[in-house]
């Protein structure tokens, strides 16, 4: 067997536990039983997924109180006032303003668009590739007003962005093993269709073992070390998130 692919399975193993999601912001929308909770607190807790992972947490569980701690039934009945009033959330730099557009475009898709999980999968049934389904979503959520600052926040996969947090998202919304990490919520994608959400940690992690040779953290970088990895798993390419993460983060392996 290919040591490779051996110790990428064993660091899967070792890292897709339930008790990975505590120190993770994954455990965010973990706190919630209801699909539409569960989609709107994963893709603000992903948006706001970078830096440390404490403070990620710590930030993405201020808004979810802010949103009354039930996200979806915030967007169906909250007033102008409420929605104005989050205005006072910051995290680095995703202030009020930001908060305040991303509600009103997540009030937009549930209410005019069928939800996320219709934008993301439409358009994945036309294509067969999620990168086109990252795009629409992009396109969508900044269709209503004109996004200004904002915009930054959604990575432009057509402009060479790796698109790390919004990969994670998918991730989480669409890949299913018996460990529970992972929701698996979206089941019309399937999990071999996933880009891995490449970071500095599975970069590093990636180039050490000679799986990425592409120096840079874009685009093209993501779809090399997708496709390397599913040489190893070709239903389940992604899942190699965990190994590569867990290796960066809590090992630091240098090969």
């Amino acid at each position: 067997m290919d040591w490779i692919k051996q110790l990428l399975d064993e660091k899967y193993i070792q890292y897709n536990k339930p008790e990975f999601i505590v120190s993770d912001p994954v455990s965010i929308p973990h706190m919630f039983s209801s699909k539409e909770n569960i989609e709107v607190s994963a893709l603000l807790t992903a948006t706001l997924s970078w830096g440390s992972r404490q403070l990620i947490i710590k930030s993405a569980g201020k808004l979810i109180e802010m949103l009354d701690n039930n996200p979806y039934d915030f967007l169906i009945s909250a007033s102008e006032k409420e929605i104005n009033d989050l205005k006072r959330f910051y995290y680095r730099t995703f202030n009020g303003t930001d908060t305040v557009y991303f509600i009103r475009s997540l009030i937009n898709i549930y209410r005019t668009e069928g939800g996320l999980e219709s934008i993301f999968t439409n358009e994945y049934k036309k294509s067969g590739d999620l990168k086109n389904s990252i795009h629409r979503f992009r396109v969508t959520f900044f269709s209503a007003t004109t996004p200004g600052r904002t915009a930054k926040h959604i990575a432009d996969v057509m402009n060479g962005a790796s698109a790390k947090r919004m990969n994670m998202f998918l991730r989480w919304m669409v890949r299913k093993d018996e460990m529970g990490v992972d929701f698996g919520l979206w089941e019309e994608i399937p999990a071999s269709a996933l880009y891995l959400p490449l970071d500095l940690h599975t970069g590093k992690i990636a180039r050490d073992l000679e799986l990425l040779v592409r120096k840079q953290n874009d685009w093209k970088a993501v779809v090399e070390l997708t496709e390397a990895l599913r040489k190893y798993d070709p239903q389940d390419p992604v899942k190699y998130d965990f190994a590569l993460f867990g290796m960066g983060v809590f090992e630091k392996n240098k090969f």
